[in-house]
């Protein structure tokens, strides 16, 4: 009920109700485009590729059922916003570690508003490059891939069809990306975060109607029901949770007055990369995937050295395949991916030599630890051990959580792949940040907070 006062009283502000239904409208938008879908695509064989492949059913998932043309009920079709956000998440974590690589970037990235639009626009064209690129191999994909003896995209079509949906699924991105940053800078929230989710939620009625159709699937819906509140409870805890490090402001004289030091802390947050390192995992799990339908020949021919082993990570490289092995092998290099990943990226975004200089340049100090070189390294290695306890719920919830769920509701691996915590942590993450960030517009017009 708090939520939805607190709606109401946003629909009351011309500001916030302007900004409400920009962020509606562009998600509405962005809904509409996901259910135009590519003309000559087999449905049969795109349904069964995405249902034998784990790995793909998850990049449908981000792509909000782009690939099952954007409505969650069936695979319908290829839409024209099939990739998502996927390009522009990737280029913009690309720009992201090139603040570590290249120090020309890390210079830029200081600049101030100036240099953060430089780095924005770079990412733009880096997205309209990596777009282009993962459409080409998507095509190549659908059209090697045969279910009886139909192929998803016909082998034969003509290059500048090829052409043509090479363009159309790149510019899709390049719409949505754009979406996203028009929601980010006048909608609510972020952008690119609740295009995300709206897509992941755009699937929950046609999974519901798909498991309650069945009267003997009631068990296995309420089974999902009891782990996703289960799940998301976790979720809330763990993306709340924060380590206070006490800070101490020194004594200031202005003038002829004495101001006395102020005691408080520095929060540092657990899983301070969030939803980030799974996202870049799943694109490089992919790789092998892309590489093996790329290279692999044709039904009854031979392609030499390259193509046997295209024809083994086709056959082989999927979450709940065939040999337990390499699923083992597939599982284990996930979960290390992210684990990588989120120490990656968090030594990305939290820099403990800038940000013991900024306390020191303050007159900020930790009770006990030296300004400066000590102070970088207590921060390092306090951000190091809770890194690691966030590094570790991820990859819980993106490779153990779905085998459990799969255990405990008696469905297929892929199924409870697809509605694995992966999916309630993007949706949980996203609304608890859109929901400060409304808090937060109210709060400045004295509005009382929903959020306790």
């Amino acid at each position: 009920m708090n939520v939805l006062t607190a709606l109401r009283s946003a629909m009351q502000v011309p500001e916030l109700r302007r900004k409400l239904l920009i962020t509606i409208g562009l998600v509405c938008a962005d809904r509409l485009l996901a259910s135009i879908t590519i003309p000559g695509v087999n449905a049969t064989a795109l349904r069964d590729l995405f249902t034998t492949n784990g790995l793909l059913g998850l990049l449908n998932l981000f792509s909000g059922s782009g690939f099952s043309g954007g409505t969650g009920f069936g695979y319908s079709g290829i839409s024209i916003v099939a990739l998502g956000l996927n390009p522009y998440i990737n280029a913009t974590i690309i720009m992201q570690l090139m603040t570590v690589i290249s120090t020309r970037v890390k210079e830029m990235s200081k600049e101030g508003e100036l240099g953060r639009k430089r780095i924005t626009q770079y990412s733009r064209y880096l997205t309209v490059a990596l777009a282009a690129l993962q459409s080409f191999g998507f095509v190549r994909l659908f059209q090697s891939y045969t279910f009886q003896g139909q192929s998803i995209l016909s082998p034969t079509l003509p290059w500048p069809r090829v052409a043509g949906i090479i363009l159309i699924l790149t510019a899709g991105t390049v719409i949505i990306m754009w979406f996203g940053e028009l929601i980010t800078e006048y909608g609510i929230g972020n952008g690119v975060s609740i295009i995300i989710m709206i897509g992941i939620l755009g699937q929950v009625p046609g999974t519901v109607l798909g498991l309650g159709h069945n009267s003997s699937q009631i068990f296995t819906l309420f089974m999902f029901c009891v782990i996703g509140v289960v799940v998301s409870a976790g979720i809330i805890y763990v993306q709340q949770a924060t380590r206070k490090i006490p800070i101490q402001s020194a004594q200031r004289v202005q003038g002829r007055k004495v101001y006395q030091g102020r005691s408080s802390f520095l929060p540092l947050r657990v899983n301070q990369a969030g939803v980030i390192p799974i996202i870049f995992a799943v694109s490089i799990m992919f790789f092998p995937t892309l590489f093996g339908n790329f290279f692999s020949p044709p039904a009854g021919q031979s392609g030499g050295a390259l193509g046997t082993i295209a024809v083994w990570i086709h056959n082989n490289w999927n979450p709940f395949g065939p040999n337990l092995t390499v699923d083992i092998l597939y599982e284990v290099a996930y979960f290390g991916l992210v684990m990588a990943f989120t120490f990656f990226y968090t030594a990305v975004t939290f820099d403990p030599d800038d940000t013991a200089d900024n306390l020191r340049k303050n007159a900020v100090f930790i009770p006990g630890i030296r300004p400066g070189g000590q102070t970088a390294e207590y921060l390092s290695r306090v951000m190091g051990r809770i890194t690691l306890a966030g590094a570790i719920f991820l990859g819980v919830i993106t490779v153990v959580l779905p085998i459990v769920t799969a255990l405990a509701t008696g469905q297929q691996p892929s199924t409870g792949l697809y509605l694995g915590g992966t999916a309630i942590l993007i949706v949980v993450g996203v609304s608890l940040d859109t929901m400060k960030q409304l808090e937060t517009q109210l709060l400045m017009r004295q509005y009382r907070g929903f959020i306790r």
